[in-house]
């Protein structure tokens, strides 16, 4: 892993390292190293917490801001795999992207209901994972908040890959260590 790589965290979402200082770069190179020789979950999610929150807490960082940083989500993204691996969690889908859309653009899932014609019956049971939605509702109920659906390739970083998987600039994958 080197400062020009970037890491590619479970729903394909991009994550430069360039940008990190040798504290932080060190940090997610132990984080990593840790994810991959200590499988256990929970052992991983009482460290990275701790490690992450002694680093910012120490530079007077506000938790608020912390939350924000590459750090943060790195070490978020590697539980989550652990978790995933784990058979704790389930991996990201659809459904995910849309209780945040949700939950960041609308005060209440009624307002969407409202904005995006979806009957809040029928949104209850695609958020709770009882139903799905066809693509050409889903297309047309986004179309109408002024989103829309893409295919997208599969971020190469998802398990079954190795934890830690970054990319490169150049688009080759590498392990870490």
């Amino acid at each position: 892993m080197t400062r020009n790589d970037i890491y590619v965290d479970l729903t394909g979402d991009q994550i430069p390292l360039g940008g990190l200082d040798n504290e932080e770069f060190e940090l997610v190179r132990a984080l990593q190293h840790r994810a991959e020789t200590r499988a256990d979950w929970i052992d991983f999610e009482n460290y990275w917490v701790g490690a992450v929150a002694d680093l910012y807490d120490g530079r007077g960082v506000p938790r608020s801001q912390s939350r924000r940083t590459a750090v943060f989500r790195i070490a978020k993204d590697l539980s989550g795999r652990l978790a995933i691996a784990a058979g704790m969690a389930r991996a990201p889908d659809y459904r995910d992207e849309l209780e945040e859309l949700i939950r960041s653009r609308f005060k209440t899932r009624r307002e969407f209901c409202e904005a995006t014609g979806l009957s809040e019956d029928m949104l209850s049971h695609v958020l709770a994972r009882r139903k799905h939605m066809s693509i050409e509702a889903l297309a047309h109920a986004l179309d109408r908040i002024g989103f829309r659906l893409r295919i997208t390739e599969r971020p190469i970083a998802v398990p079954p890959m190795p934890i830690g998987q970054v990319e490169s600039e150049k688009g080759m994958a590498t392990g870490t260590a």
